[in-house]
């Protein structure tokens, strides 16, 4: 689609003066309107051709078609003034001009945008045509119901640091400014079709001003690395993972659903590639659920289109995110944390939580009948491999991200209400728990540490599947039991990747605060939260593109996490606060509960814990 702008011709130096005012209206790229219905088929199409699926291609959910985009533009005393050709940044434009017909003290334009799945033109007119009566009928109330909104959302939760002594070159005065102006970037896409992207939502940067050495400076403003239309679930999932604390729980659907639209294509193409049950999401995937296209077809460095390594398996992703299907426990785990924390309805999640797990108890069975001529191992457990644990651990077996995250969805979906999973289903999660194995533990200077994998070919890249258990699965953590095996993992045997700091998903910050390790805690959300350098602070420039929605969730995680932790039903206040940091919060914990507080010079202030009933749950750590 092409990116639409506004520019307003006319100086603004003397508002009260009457005089005439032009508008242009820029389309850059492809255009706005209907797409061909061959064109816009063609992303889905072709990637079901590629691998393989065009058996089960009419179930295959298709987000594209008859997708029809565009607006109105329209203003009292405007008339059409032509149009004109131009050249924008490195795009190519059209534009369609407005002039007043009067000069006039005061201008209004109103500017109506509409997109859906229509099944004409005429459909998608007249849906936009009751969009503008519906506004025209309430321009008043629209705009009181926005301010209201905004009043609301503001109302939730805060997290204010040092805010009677407010100093913009204060660097962690700017680690609470830039906290809340990150949450300001969420909620303007709160009721979006479309989850919020990691590579910047819609508040993209045009390629020719972004700093990265891509060489992407000719493309269009519809272009983002790693994709504008496929989805990345290790960086998306800490995009999502900080709503929960803020409350902000009607913004987190929009991923949800995504994985429940696009269910059935998953396990569809389960059932084509291997014959049994269970959905196997790749890490990288098409907005239609299927891995994404480019990445498929990856032979060494060549990221192409059609091309494909002739060893390769078909149905798995290759190179970078072979076997790397852990992220859907990730999802999964978190609709459960929102039916702790929010307890709105997840019926219509729960066919998703179960073919997640699903899918690995007879995926692995599957493939160790294939090379060991039986379902289990020895021990009666499954073997997990050939997998991943995250994109570190290349063909790994038993890797502890996904044996974490199978024990926490299914101890979870064990303990669900039985309104919500029978108990036969219980029953089958039980079995399927006990033939999970146990989570890789090997030995360092005579001390046990946690693993990334039992065994593994080549270490590939930074991320620290080793402590999943910690975050986000709360097996590890204040609180728990058997803290000191993660902290010793940590300030040991991952000296080295704490210094990772730069990578845009980089969890450090948060590991170190549920292990209750202030200092290292404290120099991450420094460097993660710090100002960007740009022109709004919170816009972070990253080789995941600008502004980097991911490196700012994990910065956000991570402070939440130095203030609360919720690791059952208590709650544990300041666990890895720095004492010379004021703060002023709003929280939100499990089960509806609110905690506000002010601390000051290490000292409470204040605390207010809502429902009170709540109050004796409370365990502060620094008192």
């Amino acid at each position: 689609m092409g990116q639409r702008k506004t520019r307003w011709a006319g100086s603004n130096a003397r508002p009260a003066a009457a005089r005439p005012v032009s508008v242009v209206v820029e389309d850059l790229g492809a255009g706005a309107g209907r797409r061909d219905q061959a064109e816009v088929a063609a992303p889905r199409e072709r990637t079901i051709e590629q691998q393989g699926l065009q058996e089960i291609g009419q179930g295959i959910w298709n987000p594209l078609f008859n997708r029809t985009f565009g607006g109105m533009l329209q203003g009292e005393g405007f008339e059409a003034a032509g149009t004109s050709c131009g050249r924008y940044a490195s795009t190519d434009f059209t534009a369609w001009k407005l002039r007043s017909r009067s000069p006039g003290k005061q201008h209004r334009l109103e500017l109506y945008l509409h997109t859906d799945q229509s099944e004409s033109i005429s459909d998608w007119k007249g849906a936009l045509e009751r969009l503008v009566r519906e506004a025209d009928g309430s321009r008043f109330s629209s705009w009181k119901r926005h301010q209201d909104w905004w009043r609301e959302f503001w109302s939730r939760s805060h997290l204010f640091i040092n805010a009677d002594r407010p100093d913009p070159k204060d660097p962690v005065w700017q680690v609470g400014r830039n906290y809340q102006l990150f949450r300001y970037m969420l909620a303007c896409n709160a009721y979006g079709e479309w989850p919020t992207k990691f590579n910047g939502s819609f508040f993209t940067y045009d390629p020719l001003y972004v700093a990265n050495d891509r060489g992407v400076k000719t493309e269009t403003p519809d272009f983002r690395t790693w994709g504008g239309g496929s989805f990345t679930a290790q960086n998306q999932r800490l995009v999502y993972w900080p709503m929960l604390r803020n409350g902000d729980f009607d913004l987190m659907p929009p991923q949800f659903d995504f994985y429940r639209n696009a269910l059935l294509a998953a396990e569809l193409r389960t059932e084509v590639y291997w014959g049994h049950g269970g959905a196997s999401f790749t890490e990288q995937i098409e907005s239609f659920g299927l891995p994404a296209g480019s990445l498929y077809g990856w032979v060494g460095s060549n990221c192409r289109w059609g091309a494909r390594d002739p060893d390769a398996e078909m149905g798995v992703q290759s190179i970078g995110v072979v076997y790397q299907y852990g992220h859907q426990l990730d999802f999964a785990f978190m609709i459960l944390e929102y039916l702790r924390y929010s307890g709105r309805d997840i019926s219509r999640y729960l066919p998703f939580i179960d073919s997640a797990v699903t899918f690995f108890d007879e995926h692995y069975q599957y493939r160790n009948r294939k090379s060991a001529g039986g379902p289990l191992d020895e021990k009666g457990r499954l073997v997990i491999f050939p997998s991943r644990a995250c994109e570190s651990y290349v063909d790994a077996r038993n890797p502890a991200d996904v044996i974490a995250g199978l024990k926490a969805v299914l101890g979870r979906l064990i303990d669900l209400p039985d309104r919500l999973v029978s108990q036969s289903s219980k029953e089958r999660y039980k079995g399927i728990l006990g033939r999970i194995p146990s989570l890789p533990v090997k030995t360092k200077d005579g001390r046990p540490y946690l693993a990334g994998a039992e065994s593994w070919s080549r270490f590939a890249v930074g991320e620290i599947p080793e402590l999943y258990s910690v975050f986000p699965y709360n097996l590890f953590g204040i609180g728990l039991p058997g803290l000191e095996l993660p902290v010793h993992t940590w300030t040991s045997a991952l000296q080295q990747r704490q210094k990772n700091m730069s990578e845009p998903w980089y969890q450090g910050g948060i590991f170190a605060a549920r292990l209750g390790l202030a200092k290292d805690a404290r120099v991450v959300a420094l460097f993660k939260l710090a100002d960007s350098g740009q022109r709004f602070p919170a816009f972070r420039q990253t080789d995941d593109w600008a502004p980097d929605h991911n490196w700012m969730g994990a910065g956000m995680i991570g402070l939440q996490e130095m203030l609360m932790q919720t690791p059952g039903r208590e709650i544990y206040l300041l666990p890895a606060w720095p004492e010379d940091w004021d703060v002023d919060f709003k929280l939100h914990a499990p089960y509806g509960t609110i905690v506000e507080g002010e601390y000051r010079k290490g000292k409470r202030i204040r605390l207010t814990v809502t429902p009170s009933s709540r109050r004796p749950d409370v365990r502060l750590i620094n008192e």
